[in-house]
Parts: C-alpha cells; structure tokens; sequence
C-alpha cells in the first residue's frame, strides 16, 4: 500500500500539485520570515558581535547596546587592575544630528579605538580603514547608508554642527534605527565635547575560557562602582532579545509569523483534503476489494509526507533565491542552522496535520458511493 501512495502521488501528480505548491509556499513565507526576523534584530548585536574581547561594561540595567548611556572612568581602571584582564578599550555612543546639502536625519555615532590591536568592530575594520579613520574629522558609513545620508565617499557633512568627511564606507554596519557612522575616539569627543565620558569598555581576557569566572570575581565590584558587566554573548543575545520582545516592531513581526504560519496550514489543509476528496470513488474501490480502512490512512498520510518533504524542498529552493535577492538590495537576512530546521519541522507538521485532516474525506469513501 506504500508504494500505491507513491504510485499514485506521479500518476495523479495534476491533482496534487496544489497541495504541494501550498506546502512549498507555507515553506517559503516561514523561512524568508525566520530569516528576515534574524536579520532584522540580529543587527541590533553587530556592535557586539563583530568586535572582540569577552567582556563589555556599561550602565546598569543597559537592555541594548545602541541604549548605552555615560559611565564613570574608574571603570576601565577596575578592569585594568584585574590580573585576568590582558586588555581594555572604551567605546563611545552617540546620538547625534547629520546635516548634508539641504537633509537632516538622526544618526549613531561609535566612537572607537583606531590602533592595529583594537577590539570594537574588528571583524569589519582592516588596518587600511582604521588607518583612514585616524585623519582629523574622518568618519566612516555603511554603503548602504550613503543615499540617505545624502553623501558620496569623500563628501563632507555637518554632525551636531561640526564639519566631518566620508573617508570610506563598508558593508555589514547596519542596524537597527538609524544609520551608523563610525568616528575615531578623537573625533567622537569632538562631536559630543559636553559629555567626557564613555558609554562601554570592552575587556580582552588572557584565557578567554575563563570568561564566567571572571565575570563572577568582577560583577560584586561593578555593582559597587556603578556599573555592570555582560559576556559578549549575553549582551549580543540581551540586546536580541529586547528589541524582539519589548519592542513595538518585535511583536508585530513575531505576531505577522504566527499569521503566515497559520495561513499556511489553512491553505494546505484544503488542498490535500480537496486531492483526497477526488479520489473518493478510487478509495471506495479499494476498500471494495477488502482494503481496510487502516491501510487506506496510511496511504493518505505518506502522501501528505511525500507532498510535505516536496513542498518543503520546493519551498527551500525559493526560499534562497529569495534570499539572494535581498542579500543584493542590503536587506538585513541571516540564516540561523537551528531556526531554519525548526521552519522545516513545522512544515513537514502541517503537512502532516493537514494529512490527518484530510482522513475526514476518507470516510465518505463508501463502496455503496460507486453503485449511485
């Protein structure tokens, strides 16, 4: 009976092919969904995530790292005194007001350290580009910035009323909210002079394996001080968190899943009951002949498998064509492993569920149908 499932997926493929074309979009919706999700609030952490070091102190309760606030500079000597501490660079944060031509928009600015041996940013920033950035009022943009921005490489512009110019511009800066440009440590206290002090320290540890611990030993002191400590990690996923769950956006976009998810086992439900629906009279004939119903449902479900893992390989392959397309536009999409394989298990669930649905069909299969 399992092979008459297949036999009966290629003969009848016409009456199939909805089923399987609604399986393949519920598949698409879910995995362009999950990577837009990704994309979108994973970049609230690329401060984070594309610099180094195990270690970053800020404010106390701090929920993002793009809602740093001014901390004490005694700071960065607590960490220094700590003997497992190999290095400690400031980072500051900056609201600030960007002016070209006739435009005005809000912006980030990230105030960083330059040197060769410098942690924040350093999977983004080559020696070349920090090299760039230590010239007197260079900042640095996102390419896909420049337009809104209103500014060309080697333009100049106005931040919070001081002259800066475009020295270069890279790929993998965006965030969330505003743009994001990038100012040498010099530059940045230039920009904001009414405020000395720093937003972050980042801290580079001997034996990065020894991060926990140290967290440990260095958080009672913190708190004594004013500040708090995070691993990398921790703020990279705290600052995730908070704008996939505390926010407005986060919500709808979570909330806009569900939907998609929803309308997609709909969607396929009908489908595969309305193919089992015109295969009443060949059921019917079957169980005529002494096909119990037991076996009968079993052919259902393995085709509603079989159109599952059809529809999900179809659904995939748009899915990265999708993808691609707006990895070309920079727009902000990451593939998490772990996600994409949850996306594909609840595919294959609501083609599974949808099979079960369709059983109901089944039912009306009487062999006394084919004698009216």
């Amino acid at each position: 009976m399992i092979a008459l499932a297949r036999k009966t997926l290629l003969h009848e493929w016409r009456r199939f092919l909805p089923a399987l074309l609604a399986v393949a979009f519920s598949a698409l919706l879910l995995l362009v969904q999950a990577a837009l999700v990704q994309g979108i609030f994973g970049s609230a952490a690329v401060f984070v995530r594309a610099s180094g070091g195990q270690l970053w102190a800020g404010y106390p309760g701090t929920q993002s790292v793009d809602l740093g606030r001014a901390i004490a500079p005694d700071t960065e000597l607590a960490l220094r005194r700590d003997p497992a501490v190999r290095h400690v660079e400031p980072f500051r944060w900056i609201d600030a007001d960007w002016r070209a031509g006739s435009g005005a928009l809000s912006i980030y600015v990230s105030g960083i350290d330059t040197s060769e041996r410098a942690l924040m940013f350093r999977a983004l920033l080559d020696a070349p580009l920090r090299r760039r950035l230590r010239e007197p009022e260079a900042v640095i943009v996102d390419r896909a910035d420049l337009d809104k921005l209103g500014v060309a490489v080697g333009g100049a512009a106005r931040i919070n009323g001081r002259s800066v110019r475009v020295v270069a511009a890279l790929d993998g800066l965006r965030a969330l909210g505003a743009p994001i440009v990038l100012a040498s440590l010099d530059t940045a206290a230039r920009l904001q002079p009414q405020e000395p002090r720093h937003s972050y320290y980042l801290a580079e540890l001997h034996r990065p394996e020894e991060t926990e611990p140290v967290l440990a030993r260095l958080a009672p002191r913190a708190r004594a001080l004013g500040f708090e400590l995070w691993t990398r990690e921790g703020f990279a996923q705290r600052s995730v968190r908070f704008w996939m769950l505390e926010t407005g956006a986060g919500l709808a976009v979570i909330f806009l899943a569900g939907v998609v998810a929803l309308v997609g086992a709909l969607i396929t439900s009908q489908t595969l009951m309305a193919a089992v629906a015109g295969s009443r009279n060949e059921y019917a004939t079957l169980h005529a002949l002494g096909v119990g119903r037991a076996a009968l449902r079993r052919v259902v479900l393995e085709q509603a498998g079989w159109i599952g893992v059809g529809g999900l390989l179809l659904g995939g392959l748009l899915a990265l064509l999708a993808l691609a397309l707006a990895r070309g536009h920079a727009v902000p999409v990451a593939v998490h492993g772990g996600i994409s394989a949850l996306c594909a298990l609840a595919v294959l669930l609501i083609a599974l569920v949808s099979g079960l649905a369709a059983l109901r069909s089944l039912q009306r299969s009487d062999p006394a149908s084919l004698l009216r």
